[in-house]
């Protein structure tokens, strides 16, 4: 017997089936928007948080490559002092180069005590440092794995394995997004022809997850921000309109036959969103719109930066117009062409530093003067930071190899008390000694401030409840407002 004589052997007939079978494509579609609230067919429909969220958005700026915490906001007078001598006692695998382990290593840039909180700030950055009591700092970071890829996937998933869900995919999976014009999850990677971070997009993957909460890589420099999104010349708006509406009734015929397979409803909800975007993203893409001032202030007209203030100011309008998560990376693939200074720790976070200071500083301005900032989560920090040892270059003690046992991130807005700090590294910042933060840490505190639990935001797969958090977990309640 055929599928088409099964449905009509029916004695009775669903919902979905008698308005496939009324010709009614468009009913389909029409029923669809009302019931968006309520039905899977729309993966990204707006879902209320388990409690009142502090944060309505969140923009993740990932220093990929791994910034120095001892070079850019843990200062270390007791390294300076020790500048030269022999770490006694340190296990020279604990970086990736152990054959090439220096002597310790002093900072090589000035420390300086900033705004009400005295939050100690490197010489790197004399934009951000007037915005420290914005900032809630986490510097006892530390992570699982000293290699690049695997500790993206930790910072990103959770997990140092390929394979698993990301924060963004995560919380637009809890929340869903505002804007049904525009994706609930942007991705930028570095704009100076660098390439991705290393895993490219394994580090913003849906995993196990639906494919609708796959992170969508936007170009944030030239040409269409998103591939194939202008509509062709030759085809008309009317004559797209029916394409698609064709496309829907068929996808929904087969849907209905096929119920309950999330990937083929993601599919068809990406044909609709495809076709909003074409007019919403296009405008939202438009910085050409913005004030010259506000350029200004992301350093647009600064050739050093103006790649990087662009994304900030893309992320800025993106949250204005209801995008979930935003996440920006600075810094490409090839170790020196991101924030690894193996071999000159000076001259590498001189130039990220110098790319990124006054756009970031910018977009934290930009916010606060458009009230934006109260619900928006702005979270600076890399997958882990450098150790206090020198890595030879050259015979020469001037670079810094990965340090998994210590780290700083710092967030701003959307519901954290500036001007806070929690955590210290010892004196040397070799390792986390108080209060040490996990990866799993981060991404509790994250989803609290978006106003979900993070036990409480699961997945069945493979016959288990999977969740961001694995079985760890603990929101940093001294850092929220």
């Amino acid at each position: 017997m055929s599928d088409a004589s099964s449905i009509e052997a029916l004695p009775t007939l669903r919902r979905r089936d008698w308005l496939i079978r009324a010709g009614g494509g468009c009913g389909v579609l029409a029923l669809h928007s009302l019931l968006c609230g309520q039905n899977s067919a729309n993966p990204l429909a707006v879902r209320q948080p388990h409690f009142a969220a502090k944060a309505k958005s969140i923009i993740w700026l990932f220093m990929n490559g791994g910034p120095s915490h001892i070079d850019t906001w843990d200062y270390k007078p007791a390294l300076t002092k020790a500048n030269g001598k022999t770490f006694e006692g340190f296990d020279t695998t604990t970086g990736f180069f152990d054959t090439a382990v220096g002597p310790l290593l002093q900072s090589p840039f000035a420390f300086q005590q900033h705004g009400q909180s005295g939050a100690w700030v490197s010489s790197l950055f004399p934009y951000l440092s007037q915005h420290v009591d914005k900032m809630a700092f986490v510097k006892s970071f530390r992570t699982k794995s000293n290699n690049h890829s695997p500790a993206l996937f930790m910072a990103n998933t959770g997990d140092t394995r390929m394979g698993r869900p990301c924060a963004g995919s995560w919380l637009t999976y809890g929340l869903g997004t505002e804007n049904q014009n525009l994706p609930g999850f942007v991705v930028m990677t570095d704009a100076q022809g660098r390439g991705m971070p290393k895993g490219h997009a394994t580090n913003w993957s849906n995993g196990f997850l639906p494919g609708a909460y796959q992170g969508n890589w936007v170009r944030s420099q030239s040409g269409t921000p998103i591939a194939n999104l202008k509509r062709p010349a030759n085809l008309t708006p009317e004559a797209q309109r029916r394409r698609l509406d064709l496309l829907a009734e068929l996808n929904n015929a087969h849907l209905a036959e096929h119920p309950g397979q999330p990937e083929l409803e993601a599919r068809i909800a990406s044909f609709e969103l495809a076709y909003r975007m074409q007019s919403e993203a296009l405008d939202c893409f438009d910085i050409a719109k913005e004030p010259e001032k506000i350029r200004q202030i992301y350093g647009l007209d600064d050739e050093r930066c103006s790649h990087f203030g662009r994304q900030c100011l893309l992320a800025r309008r993106m949250v204005e117009r209801g995008v979930r998560f935003i996440q920006i990376y600075s810094g490409g693939t090839a170790n020196d062409q991101s924030w690894d200074g193996h071999a000159d720790i000076r001259k590498n976070h001189t130039e990220f530093a110098g790319e990124t200071d006054r756009p970031i500083a910018g977009l934290l301005a930009d916010l606060e003067q458009r009230g934006l900032l109260e619900q928006c989560l702005v979270i600076w920090g890399g997958e882990f930071g450098r150790l206090p040892v020198s890595q030879l270059s050259n015979g020469l003690p001037t670079g810094r190899d990965h340090n998994p046992h210590a780290g700083c991130f710092w967030f701003a807005g959307g519901g954290v008390q500036g001007g806070t700090s929690i955590g210290e590294t010892d004196e040397l910042g070799h390792k986390a000694v108080v209060d040490p933060v996990d990866i799993h840490d981060i991404h509790a505190t994250i989803l609290h401030l978006a106003g979900l639990d993070h036990r409480r935001l699961t997945y069945l797969h493979n016959g288990r409840n999977f969740r961001l958090t694995d079985v760890a977990g603990k929101v940093l309640k001294t850092l929220l407002a």
